[in-house]
């Protein structure tokens, strides 16, 4: 008999996985795919470290949780500086001095500031939506080459018809800074996230390939309690009807060249292009191999945003009204359950960044103790 089962080996199953075991607690760990790691999965193609579900770049302030993540890894220095790729024009990410110069040609801060100022004024009063949201914070021009067409394939909607508040902050910055996260601490785990929460996991028990739902009553009867990280409606067997989620997909193919696009990530801004960007992998890891070895090949990740529908991979919870007032049904169902605790992104209908699920797993796994 165990204390806990973990269903689920991302970075809140792993890390209340390695919590609770190092508390004295004998845990069981089980996944539904045939590997661990969850969404940070990444597996070795040509010597590179292939993002498998998406890029996933470590960033935080939280010094707890980067001390935390250098238990099991150390971690290269990494700099997220993304570009955007509109109809061929390359423009840099976040908007900065770079950005400015290059769609306005303006030089200084000073000029910068007032052309934004100046397309603001477009929209009076309260904006409506997402694109009167984004034209009031960086004006028309960056609205129409690098907001618009990106968003509405990421959300499958036009802009007005997207609240404002997906878009509450966009980083504005003038100065010659394109360092995406503005975050302390930032990185890539060298040898990759699976080899990270392999080390997470080590000594404890994992079975993988094992679908905890198709088999509840089994599973319910071998742990005192369960740590559930998959989705919260699919456990109440979507008696409420089902959450919403934006889904993405991948084509992935190795390149007989050392270098496709120059870097880790290129967005694709205009709506024609179909896919939301192109990444990169071996720049994650400045295109060497673990040993610092040059690679002669390339794997790219084309990457497209789609509508979820069942038996699509849950990606991005849609956190609108809609979705709001049935997730808080369903938690008022997962209250009631006295042995079972919902986490994670799936678990809680929110989207979390890696530091923020190994936070709150900390958090859980300190209250169970």
């Amino acid at each position: 008999m165990y204390d806990y089962l973990i269903v689920g080996s991302g970075l809140y199953g792993g890390t209340c996985a390695r919590e609770l075991t190092d508390a004295g607690k004998k845990v069981l760990v089980i996944d539904k795919r045939p590997n661990i790691a969850g969404n940070v999965y990444t597996e070795d193609i040509e010597g590179i470290h292939v993002h498998k579900y998406g890029a996933h770049i470590f960033h935080t302030n939280n010094k707890t949780v980067w001390d935390y993540v250098q238990r099991f890894a150390t971690f290269n220095r990494f700099t997220n500086s993304p570009v955007a790729n509109y109809k061929g024009e390359l423009y840099s990410m976040p908007f900065n001095m770079y950005t400015f110069n290059k769609m306005w040609g303006v030089v200084t801060p000073e000029e910068a500031a007032a052309k934004i100022e100046e397309q603001r004024q477009e929209i009076k009063g309260e904006p409506k939506n997402l694109e009167e949201q984004a034209i009031s914070l960086v004006g028309r021009d960056i609205f129409e080459k690098l907001v618009k067409g990106y968003t509405e394939k990421q959300w499958g909607r036009d802009c007005k018809d997207l609240p404002a508040f997906i878009i509450k902050r966009l980083p504005v910055r003038l100065t010659f800074d394109n360092n995406y996260f503005n975050a302390l601490y930032q990185g890539i785990p060298i040898g990759g996230y699976t080899k990270m929460v392999e080390k997470m996991l080590d000594g404890i028990e994992v079975k993988t390939g094992v679908d905890y739902l198709s088999d509840r009553d089994h599973w319910n009867s071998v742990a005192d309690k369960i740590i559930y990280t998959g989705p919260i409606d699919a456990f109440f067997e979507y008696r409420l009807g089902y959450l919403e989620y934006r889904s993405v997909h991948f084509e992935t193919e190795v390149l007989g060249k050392p270098n496709f696009q120059g870097n880790a990530a290129v967005n694709y801004t205009d709506r024609e292009t179909p896919w939301t960007r192109i990444i990169e992998h071996k720049w994650f890891q400045y295109g060497k191999d673990d040993e610092g070895n040059d690679l002669p090949k390339t794997v790219i990740s084309r990457e497209y945003s789609s509508e979820w529908k069942p038996g699509d991979e849950p990606y991005y919870p849609v956190n609108d009204e809609k979705n709001g007032v049935l997730y808080q049904k369903y938690k008022e169902l997962s209250d009631q359950e006295q042995n079972v605790i919902f986490g994670g992104r799936l678990g809680e209908y929110k989207y979390y960044d890696m530091d923020k699920t190994i936070e709150a797993a900390l958090e859980k796994s300190r209250e169970l103790m």
